[in-house]
């Protein structure tokens, strides 16, 4: 995020089309409203929809596992349990991170203090251009780094930053009232991402309620948005001339990270668990 880290992945594609009609965001300049309504096709869903307790969709997500840093030096190891990663029964994905000690798996540093988890549609749906969103409320303390992510599906050839990685929104815990959205690629990765940030408009916490996420994602433009309105827009020539590298599909991810190198560790005013409700993930074409 915000240039400080480093990410780690894989991916690859599919998915089926339904026309509906909605009112989407064109390649607006900071501060403006989402353009008119536009007929789009909704390539891809998951409305979190099923008993509770029950796993993720396998056919829509995967799960990383490991607690090897994640090129951030994060504290927490990524399971695939239901103790990590769950439907909550009233249409909601639950991202758990607890301080549990990760049922004493061992992390880069020793015996693993938290774990969380980090799934992502690598394998199971890519897409190039379109409008990428999802309605989160998001954790909160010192040390909590939760994300709604892309990655380029070239990542396992070309590495990072050369695949791209989109962030659509991250926040971290000192900064309640703040999300980020950033570009890593060649030339401008690490502390050059090209980023911007979106605080709330009352200067609330973002964990509060929930937000729409957004992006719309042109092949000479991308905007960010947050409950519709557009905060930045960044576009080929902001590389300097660098590649932009986001001409290619994309996976999705989320997750809730624990300490690292951007946010810091978890602190004495830190309450665990805490949980990232992820109310729907839609993408359009």
């Amino acid at each position: 995020m915000s240039g400080k880290h480093t990410r780690r992945l894989i991916g690859l594609a599919a998915a089926a089309l339904v026309t509906v009609s909605i009112a989407v965001p064109a390649a607006a300049e900071p501060g403006a409203e989402p353009a008119g309504p536009q007929a789009r096709a909704l390539a891809w869903a998951d409305e979190f929809d099923g008993p509770s307790g029950a796993a993720p969709d396998p056919g829509k997500w995967r799960h990383d596992t490991g607690g090897q840093g994640w090129g951030n030096n994060e504290r927490q190891f990524y399971t695939d349990t239901r103790a990590n990663s769950a439907l909550d029964g009233g249409g909601n994905l639950v991202i758990t991170a607890r301080n549990d000690d990760a049922g004493g798996r061992q992390c880069w540093y020793g015996t693993c203090q938290y774990s969380s988890a980090r799934l992502l549609t690598s394998g199971t749906f890519t897409q190039a251009y379109g409008r990428f969103e999802a309605r989160i409320k998001i954790p909160r303390g010192q040390g909590i780094w939760p994300a709604f992510w892309m990655l380029g599906d070239n990542f396992g050839s070309v590495g990072w930053p050369g695949c791209g990685e989109l962030d659509i929104m991250e926040n971290i815990g000192r900064e309640p009232h703040l999300v980020h959205g950033t570009l890593h690629g060649p030339g401008y990765s690490g502390g050059g991402g090209l980023t911007g940030t979106y605080p709330h408009p009352n200067g609330w916490a973002f964990a509060d309620d929930f937000h729409t996420f957004a992006v719309d994602w042109a092949p000479d433009a991308i905007t960010w948005s947050v409950d519709g309105n557009a905060y930045q827009t960044k576009r080929p020539a902001d590389t300097n001339g660098n590649p932009w590298v986001f001409d290619h599909p994309f996976f999705m991810i989320l997750n809730v990270a624990v300490g690292g190198n951007w946010p810091g560790d978890p602190d004495g005013s830190t309450q665990f668990p805490q949980q990232m409700l992820v109310d729907y993930v839609r993408v359009y074409s």
